[in-house]
């Protein structure tokens, strides 16, 4: 009776959403263990452990980040509070529905906000960026996502840190389904706060965000807020603990998906990936499908529908196969689904492949059956790394 009831809540659904996304069985077998207290030995030993982790994946020895039990959407705002003060002057790149999140949380406190709005799917030219700043001398900070996941698209945050390290300009970089795909370096990238997030690229359940901050950024920081408060937390975390009752488990499994990150190594996982986006644009092109961004990012790929086809109807057939993926947000509702690469394994995209040439050919769509999941398969080859 207990395995028909989990099956009926679940429905047999596989998760190929930009997050959650699915659970690799290592990080089940974490999660699946008995709690431990927070305030033991015990636990501050595995803390820091997985703070020594976090810092051979960001490739920084500094001890400038903190995690907080939160969704990122809890570390944007933290990245808000802490290196702003009301009356400052930002610049929020809104090419998207996190971009505007960027703008919405700095309006919320007290933030003078200057919008580089973009069409939704285009990526931002870098020397826009850099006319706006000299338009506007007193911007204090440049709020950018790297992967738009709403839209797809990537922001070049890279050639973005180029210029403002070169004025007493904080790029903040919402990375939360970019860390942990990407090989980011944020020291040498120019960032000055990076916000990431449990749910997407590190394989684990939702509730822990991560924020790392430069030494500019620090120096200038308000340290706003009470939970949020980095300065606060920070004095704690670099001893082992959390000023708050940390999300206990979700540390224990982010210390198992750093190690598993690390021993593939981040240069050969943005290698799988950006095979992953390759192939997954050459497959769907052979089903009439386009890629939605100009400039995609490899975290997932957003695609339009054949003429004549609808997204939602697509979902539909894949969900009644047990295959869910995301619909668009805001104005794209309707218009695109995304698929996420995170957390995947190629044979399973595979998988979803085949099921969306069947769904393709019940909407009337002239496909070759195993066609798309036989040349995604022709160009990934064996490049996993999820276990």
């Amino acid at each position: 009776m207990i395995i028909i009831l989990e099956m009926s809540l679940n429905k047999g659904e596989r998760l190929f959403t930009p997050g959650p996304v699915e659970l690799p069985q290592r990080i089940r077998e974490v999660l699946s263990r008995q709690i431990i207290h927070h305030r033991t030995a015990e636990f501050t030993e595995a803390f820091m452990e997985t703070r020594d982790l976090f810092k051979k994946l960001v490739d920084s020895p500094s001890d400038n980040f903190v995690f907080f039990s939160s969704s990122g959407t809890g570390a944007m705002e933290s990245a808000i509070l802490n290196f702003f003060k009301e009356g400052d002057e930002v610049i929020a790149v809104v090419g998207g529905k996190f971009g505007e999140r960027w703008r919405d949380l700095a309006r919320t406190w007290g933030l003078k906000v200057i919008e580089l709005e973009l069409e939704w799917g285009r990526s931002v030219d870098p020397e826009s960026v850099e006319k706006l700043i000299n338009h506007h001398p007193e911007v204090k900070g440049v709020l950018v996502q790297m992967s738009e996941s709403s839209t797809g698209a990537y922001h070049d945050v890279y050639a973005i840190g180029e210029i403002t390290s070169r004025r007493d300009i904080l790029l903040v970089v919402d990375a939360i389904t970019a860390l942990g795909v990407y090989s980011l370096k944020p020291q040498s990238a120019g960032i000055d706060v990076l916000v990431g997030g449990s749910q997407k690229a590190f394989m684990i359940p939702p509730g822990l965000s991560m924020v790392w901050f430069s030494d500019k950024a620090y120096s200038v920081g308000s340290f706003r807020g009470y939970y949020f408060n980095i300065k606060e937390e920070l004095k704690k975390q670099k001893e082992g603990q959390t000023a708050f009752t940390p999300a206990i488990q979700l540390i224990l499994a982010l210390r198992e998906s750093l190690k598993m990150l690390l021993e593939e190594g981040m240069e050969r996982v943005e290698e799988r990936y950006r095979t992953i986006s390759k192939a997954m644009a050459r497959s769907l092109s052979e089903g009439g499908i386009k890629i939605f961004p100009e400039n995609p990012s490899i975290s997932l790929t957003a695609c339009l529908p054949p003429e004549g086809v609808s997204a939602d109807e697509i979902r539909k057939r894949l969900l009644s196969m047990g295959i869910r993926v995301a619909g668009g947000q805001g104005p794209l509702k309707g218009k695109i689904f995304r698929i996420s690469h995170m957390g995947v394994d190629p044979l399973d995209l595979s998988l979803l492949l085949s099921a969306l040439e069947v769904s393709l050919g019940d909407l009337g769509v002239n496909i070759q059956k195993g066609q798309m999941a036989g040349l995604f398969m022709e160009e990934v080859g064996s490049k996993s790394g999820i276990n």
